[in-house]
């Protein structure tokens, strides 16, 4: 059962869910197209992966890999079905490539399924949406096999203080200004905002992820450290 927090991270982006493609893209000026890719590679799907894409929303990540390293399969989830319905259209827009697609509303804190059970687990711009994502993190240490990779693409902060504040006011302005305009809901583009400005820097997110039970941990920024992409082993 979900939280309050939970409960109203559903709402937004139920409500969101058929222009949240649209925002992603304009208000990242499509570089967010990049971040994807760079997911994609740290993946590095084969043809005898199994991958639980977490958080998978509409299904970027999931067809990302399809088009650039497809595995054997990808169960795409989700807690918010109006996001697994587009992603569903997507599907039956040929955009999983062949690749066997299953989707499934799914709460990230209580995973339903066993321990082992995949080699690859992706989680796009879930983390910080999680109301205790260090469990989330230890519920996708624990489905993955042995030597399975956990991959994150995350909202982050870039480290270069001029970028950061340019950023921050970005932040702070643009953002429920384009998603008011684009989704006629500016109030839920301010949790996203604040969301963004309140994830915690990369090193702590790299820490947890160790503490969460991964053996290598890596991270990779991307455009000055706006996003970030993470690689952790089991």
């Amino acid at each position: 059962m979900l939280d309050q927090h939970g409960t109203r991270v559903r709402s937004i982006f139920s409500g969101i869910a058929r222009r949240y493609d649209l925002f992603n893209a304009l208000s990242s000026f499509g570089i967010y197209r990049s971040w994807l890719a760079r997911t994609a590679r740290a993946a590095a799907c084969t043809r005898d992966d199994r991958v639980l894409d977490v958080a998978g929303g509409t299904g970027d990540v999931t067809f990302e890999l399809c088009r650039r390293c497809p595995p054997a399969s990808v169960e795409l989830t989700d807690f918010t079905p109006e996001m697994l319905e587009v992603a569903e259209e997507r599907i039956e827009g040929g955009a999983a490539r062949g690749v066997p697609v299953g989707l499934r509303e799914v709460d990230a804190h209580a995973l339903p399924y066993d321990d082992g059970s995949f080699t690859v687990v992706t989680c796009a711009y879930g983390l910080r949406n999680f109301s205790e994502r260090t469990r989330a993190m230890r519920e996708a240490a624990r489905v993955l096999a042995s030597g399975g990779r956990y991959v994150v693409l995350e909202f982050g902060t870039p480290p270069n203080a001029l970028w950061r504040a340019l950023y921050g006011w970005y932040l702070t302005h643009m953002i429920p200004l384009i998603g008011g305009l684009l989704c006629g809901d500016r109030s839920g583009f301010e949790y996203l905002r604040d969301s963004i400005k309140g994830f915690p820097v990369q090193d702590v997110i790299a820490r947890e992820l160790r503490e969460a039970g991964f053996t290598t941990v890596s991270y990779r920024n991307c455009t000055g450290g706006i996003a970030a992409v993470y690689t952790a082993v089991k």
